[in-house]
C-alpha cells in the first residue's frame, strides 16, 4: 500500500463522517420542528386576568388539537385535551410512572372499543398556572399513547373558549 492509497482512504473516512454528522444534525433540528408541530404549547402562555383569575392560552396544534405541557403531582406530563372523554385517561405506562394507586375497574367505551380501565385520582393537576386538585381519573391500559387524555373530569373545572385556532382556559374563582 502506497501513501496515496492510506491518504486517499483517510479522506473517504473524513468525508463519510462529515455525511453521518450532516444528517444528525439535520434529524435533531427537524425533529425540534416536528416536536413543535405537535405541541405548541410546550410553554403555554399564561397570565392573570383582570379580575385576578389564573388563565393559560393554548395555541392549536397542525392537525387541530390543542396539546400542552402540565404536571400531574408535580411531574411534568403532555396532556392532549379532549371534550369528547368523560373523565382524564392516563395511560398505563404513564401512571407507573407517577406511581399513581389503582382502585377497581369498569368498562368504558372509548374510540377502539370497550376496554377495562382502573380508577384513580389526581392529588394535583396543572397547565401552566392553572391547578386542579383531586381530579377524578382512570388508568387505561389499552393507550400506547405518550400524552394523557385531559377529559371533561378536569376541563368541568376550568372556563374554556376557543376563538380561531386558540383556546383560552380559566380558573373559576
Amino acid at each position: 500500500m502506497t501513501e496515496d492509497d492510506s491518504t486517499n482512504k483517510i479522506g473517504k473516512l473524513f468525508v463519510w463522517l462529515a455525511w453521518i454528522i450532516a444528517i444528525a444534525l439535520l434529524m435533531y433540528f427537524f425533529q425540534g420542528v416536528l416536536d413543535k408541530q405537535y405541541n405548541p404549547n410546550s410553554q403555554p402562555q399564561v397570565s392573570l386576568n383582570s379580575a385576578g383569575q389564573a388563565e393559560v392560552v393554548l395555541q392549536q396544534n397542525k392537525q387541530g388539537h390543542y396539546v400542552t405541557l402540565g404536571s400531574i403531582n408535580e411531574s411534568p406530563v403532555t396532556f392532549l385535551l379532549d371534550t369528547g372523554a368523560t373523565q382524564v385517561s392516563i395511560p398505563a405506562h404513564i401512571a407507573d410512572e407517577l406511581q399513581l394507586e389503582s382502585f377497581g375497574s369498569y368498562p368504558v367505551r372509548t374510540a377502539n372499543g370497550t376496554v377495562t380501565v382502573y380508577k384513580t385520582q389526581i392529588d394535583q393537576l396543572s397547565i401552566g398556572n392553572i391547578f386542579l386538585y383531586n381530579v377524578a381519573a382512570h388508568i387505561n391500559p389499552a393507550m400506547k399513547s405518550d400524552a394523557i387524555l385531559l377529559g371533561m373530569s378536569a376541563l368541568k373545572e376550568v372556563e374554556f373558549s376557543q376563538k380561531g385556532k386558540q383556546l383560552t382556559l380559566r380558573e373559576y374563582r
